[in-house]
């Protein structure tokens, strides 16, 4: 939108002096999709049409084991020939490995030495680019999280921050030249261990600097470990949220991006994160807003947009919005219960932010969340075509 109506501007201006240069094309933006392969029988890889507007296919997850790199998906097979006929119906599409996510152990050993980095990154590239070439374009780090404030189970120690530095670094020396190297790395402010800073993670500048692509986990920034009913991904900062203030300024769309930039990540490598899905809160009272900043006995998952539609389409259940948030929320006062959600409508004013801040473009977690209309995507979409 903004990008493009600037360069068409100056394109005309160019023409009307005579002064025109060599047209040089800057990076095209990114419209990514994490696909989990969980929902490989209910929406298949091969459902994707051939032109979707997506730019960039994330196929989670990837995981370690005994420091190499295992697919424990039973559809694996299926998906990456889904995968291969994909590319060959749409030529530009990049796809790319995740591995991780939650509750995914054994980065901590595989990056704890120069030996492990080693035969950990070899087996990746073996498994995915020798035994499934073609298939994949790069790979996408999804530790959550080095040092602190993941999965208490999860191994970690105080040399995580530097060795995931290293991990990346050992990536790019054995991947062949021009394969993607990204990493989906966190926004959310509330951890396992409270209160939780991504620089004490990573080193941000560092990989802003080794990365293709970071993107950016703009959401979980309402969980159940925040005190409060709240928004998983509100645009701004409310005075209203009981958060301290500290805390506060950072746990939101538009601050997650600042406090990555002001880390030496450079906007034309950030991807904005949207959430597809919803959470929700049992809260022990309505309060003055619906729910909003109430406590709550216990959380659940609300799955994906279909869910949202119905149940918004359920007697009881009330739909608001918040001005400063731009974001929409569910309550259903007899149940006490509280839904944090994005339609199409939020999803956009994401995009159009993104658009307008100069980021490389903006992803969803995840694919298989949306309705069969492809309405969120469409709407992510929309500010990059």
């Amino acid at each position: 939108m903004l990008r493009n109506a600037l360069a068409a501007c100056a394109a005309l201006l160019l023409v009307m002096t005579g002064t025109a240069a060599p047209a040089t094309a800057g990076p095209r933006p990114v419209v990514g999709a994490y696909y989990g392969n969980w929902y490989s029988g209910s929406k298949p890889i091969s459902a994707i049409p051939s032109d979707t507007p997506i730019t960039h296919l994330f196929y989670a997850f990837a995981t370690i084991e005994n420091g190499k790199c295992v697919v424990n998906a039973p559809t694996a097979a299926k998906d990456f020939a889904d995968i291969l006929d994909l590319k060959r119906r749409k030529p530009s599409l990049k796809a790319l490995i995740s591995i991780g996510g939650w509750g995914a152990g054994g980065f901590s050993d595989a990056a704890l030495t120069r030996e492990s980095r080693q035969a950990f990154v070899a087996s990746c590239v073996d498994l995915f680019f020798t035994r499934h070439a073609g298939v994949f374009d790069g790979v996408d780090v999804d530790w959550e999280f080095p040092v602190y404030g993941g999965p208490t189970e999860i191994t970690d120690r105080p040399q995580d921050r530097h060795n995931m530095t290293l991990l990346v670094r050992e990536f790019r020396r054995q991947l062949a030249r021009g394969t993607l190297v990204t990493a989906a790395l966190p926004t959310g402010r509330l951890q396992t261990d409270g209160p939780y800073d991504p620089a004490r993670s990573f080193d941000l500048g560092a990989l802003g600097r080794d990365l293709d692509l970071v993107m950016l986990m703009t959401y979980d920034m309402g969980t159940g470990f925040s005190p409060v009913a709240t928004f998983n991904a509100p645009l701004r900062e409310v005075p209203e949220d009981p958060l301290p203030a500290a805390d506060r300024r950072w746990n939101n769309v538009a601050g997650a991006v600042d406090y990555y930039l002001r880390h030496g990540v450079p906007a034309h490598k950030l991807v904005l994160g949207t959430p597809f899905y919803g959470r929700g809160f049992q809260v022990r009272a309505e309060g003055p807003d619906h729910g909003l900043y109430q406590p709550y006995d216990s959380t659940f998952w609300v799955n994906g947009y279909d869910d949202v539609q119905r149940l918004r389409a359920t007697p009881g259940w009330s739909e608001h919005w918040h001005p400063v948030a731009r974001t929409p929320w569910l309550y259903n006062a007899a149940e006490r219960k509280f839904v944090s959600f994005e339609n199409p409508r939020s999803i956009g004013i994401r995009a159009e932010y993104a658009e307008r801040r100069g980021l490389r473009g903006a992803f969803m977690w995840e694919l298989g969340n949306d309705d069969a209309r492809h309405s969120l995507l469409n709407a992510l979409s929309r500010p990059f075509r």
